[in-house]
Parts: structure tokens; C-alpha cells; sequence
């Protein structure tokens, strides 16, 4: 089993039964609006640690992010077997390019 698999089972356990001091069984017990919450700070922690560019501060803040994810597909009963096959038929598209809107000029 690769680790994503094993994160989420971790994860879809901890939402059954967490021991009192687990920060999942928090995140769950709080819901939606709070993984929602902690999902959009580490995903600006990613961009901040990108933008310094070096290398570890964001492999920490790519893992948070991941994790924060997984828990949010586990609360939505998303399993990431679905996400992993969405990953998959969207590797096989060839030509998928979408046209940008001219918002951004730094992007």
C-alpha cells in the first residue's frame, strides 16, 4: 500500500475513533469550516515557502497541505481512491491545455 493509501485509512480511522489528544479526532469533532480553515493556511504556508524558495520549509508545507486534504476528502466521504483516479484520467488527456484568462501578469 503507498502512503497516501495508508494516510487516508489512517485518517478514515481517526474519524471513527480518536484517542482524545489526536489532532484529526479534533479536526472532525470541530468540522468542516475548521479542516476547510486549516486547509487554506496551508496552502498559502506552500505558496509562502515556494516564493522563498528553499527546498525544505516546502516539503513541510507540502506535506500539511496533503494531510489537511486527505482529511478534508474523508470528511466529505471522498476516499482518495476517487481522487487518484480522477489523477489517472486526467494523466491520459493529451492536448487538455485551457486558455487562460489575462488576470495575473506574475503567474
Amino acid at each position: 500500500m503507498d502512503i497516501m493509501n495508508e494516510l487516508y485509512k489512517t485518517i478514515a480511522e481517526r474519524k471513527i475513533s480518536a484517542a482524545p489528544d489526536s489532532y484529526t479526532g479534533y479536526l472532525f469533532e470541530k468540522g468542516v469550516d475548521k479542516i476547510c480553515k486549516k486547509l487554506g493556511e496551508e496552502c498559502a504556508e506552500t505558496i509562502i515557502a515556494a516564493k522563498n524558495g528553499e527546498a525544505e520549509p516546502i516539503v513541510g508545507e507540502a506535506a500539511d497541505l496533503i494531510y489537511h486534504l486527505l482529511v478534508l476528502l474523508c470528511e466529505r466521504g471522498v476516499s482518495w481512491e476517487d481522487a487518484e483516479l480522477e489523477l489517472r484520467r486526467r494523466n491520459e488527456k493529451i492536448g487538455n491545455r485551457k486558455e487562460l484568462k489575462n488576470v495575473d501578469k506574475n503567474s
